[in-house]
């Protein structure tokens, strides 16, 4: 599914950052993130993570999500929009006219009970990177949602939060960007940038990482 969007990504480039980890990085990782507060799960496949990631929310919940590849091909955001076991927030967000009802988008957007999403970059030392270009879905990352629900392919495991940034502009922005210009004719950007090093609220930030190449 990448690879019409990165004619013009280096091969060794894509090795570098689009292999899925091994178990022991794995592993690793899951450790750090728990030793930091947040919850960190393992899916083999994706059938397997979209039943962990759906386990997690209570039905009836106000689901809320940004633009994220890995969530759709998983199949959760087709779940929570058509299944009528949640409140998804992003079809009632998308149908507000912006001219008018600009502050109840913003409000609807910014606290749901639940934020479906994923970071470009986890840390071995246990931290989440996530960047964007308008910066909605990050302030319900940080403290926003009640929840928040992070799916995320293991190729995004690096080292520090230096090699996360580094992903970020190198890999996952080149990406995003032909992404972005082929679903809405504009550029991305990488304006905004979040780093979460630890949850100090028990259960708030739940990982579930899937043992395959999933989105940018």
């Amino acid at each position: 599914m990448i690879n019409h969007l990165e004619p013009d990504l280096d091969r060794a480039m894509g090795l570098r950052w689009g292999t899925k980890a091994d178990d022991i990085r794995v592993e690793r990782t899951i450790a750090a993130l728990e030793a930091n507060g947040i919850t960190a799960l393992r899916a083999a496949d994706l059938a397997e993570a979209k039943r962990l990631v759906l386990d997690l929310i209570p039905e009836g919940s106000e689901v809320h999500s940004g633009a994220s590849q890995s969530l759709e091909v998983s199949g959760v955001l087709a779940e929570i929009e058509t299944s009528g076991r949640y409140q998804p927030l992003r079809p009632r967000i998308w149908s507000i006219d912006r001219a008018t009802q600009a502050d109840e988008m913003r409000r609807l957007a910014a606290a749901p009970d639940v934020m479906l999403g994923s970071v470009h970059a986890v840390t071995e030392t246990g931290s989440l990177l996530a960047a964007s270009m308008g910066g909605s879905q990050l302030g319900p990352y940080v403290s926003g949602a009640g929840r928040v629900i992070l799916l995320v392919g293991t190729q995004k495991i690096v080292s520090d939060v230096e090699e996360g940034l580094r992903r970020i502009d190198e890999y996952a922005f080149p990406l995003e960007d032909a992404r972005a210009q082929a679903a809405y004719g504009i550029h991305s950007g990488v304006n905004k940038v979040v780093i979460i090093n630890r949850e100090i609220t028990p259960g708030r930030i739940t990982v579930v990482f899937v043992d395959q190449v999933l989105g940018f």
